[in-house]
């Protein structure tokens, strides 16, 4: 792959949010790393989208993340826009919850996203331009009960997106957090949710266009704190 084309790096590329931007990004021109824990999961996305190259990695390992990074630079060059996506959850209380569940979902939401930024924004920094956009919910501003292994995580995880844009959108890179309040339109949310309209659901592809806006706003008009929700959603 001749590396003409900016690069967009896409973690947590399954076949909800993460291959719908992976689409939005390659329709629009970038060669788009496509990270993912499973192997599986990338083949049919190599397939259909030209620019586009899977590349099998656990976000919470250093030595494979340096692996990987090295690779994609050498495939496709480096990294213009970083999307974390890549997401590690559970439910349940504090006194239900195993304590290495807590510290895995950080490792995923919070660690990984320090990790990916050292390493990816001093080339952005020195281009003058870039974004990094990690996906979030409404667990980063609100503790609820059966949210005790997870919460946690996806807060510190806005704070340290805040503390990264703070530093960088001076030097010319954009940093942005893009908070979900929904239920994500995807086969196993329908299943669990078999009377739910339609409108209830928010679609892969729409937040992927969300995305792919807050990436090219104007420097002008910058968002950190981004919320995307459907119409009919109580909050």
């Amino acid at each position: 792959m001749e590396k003409t084309l900016p690069v967009a790096l896409i973690t947590g590329v399954g076949p909800g949010t993460g291959a719908a931007m992976a689409r939005r990004f390659a329709r629009g021109g970038y060669a788009v790393a496509m990270l993912a824990r499973s192997r599986d999961r990338l083949v049919a996305l190599e397939q259909e989208l030209e620019h586009a190259r899977g590349y099998p990695c656990d976000v919470t390992g250093e030595a494979q993340l340096d692996a990987t990074i090295d690779k994609v630079r050498a495939d496709l060059g480096a990294p213009k826009v970083l999307i974390h996506n890549a997401v590690g959850g559970a439910f349940g209380t504090f006194l239900e919850i195993e304590p290495e569940v807590l510290n895995r979902n950080f490792q995923i939401n919070t660690m990984a996203l320090l990790h990916l930024a050292r390493r990816l924004a001093p080339a952005m920094v020195e281009a003058g331009e870039g974004a990094i956009i990690t996906s979030g919910n409404t667990s980063a501003l609100r503790g609820k009960p059966r949210f005790a292994g997870f919460a946690p995580t996806k807060a510190a995880q806005r704070i340290l997106a805040e503390a990264i844009a703070r530093d960088l959108g001076p030097k010319g890179v954009h940093v942005a957090y893009v908070l979900i309040d929904a239920v994500i339109d995807l086969e196993w949310t329908r299943k669990m949710l078999p009377n739910a309209a339609d409108e209830f659901f928010i679609k892969p592809a729409a937040i992927a266009e969300e995305v792919w806006h807050v990436v090219h706003q104007e420097r002008c008009a910058w968002s950190f704190n981004v919320e995307v929700r459907p119409f009919g959603e109580a909050w």
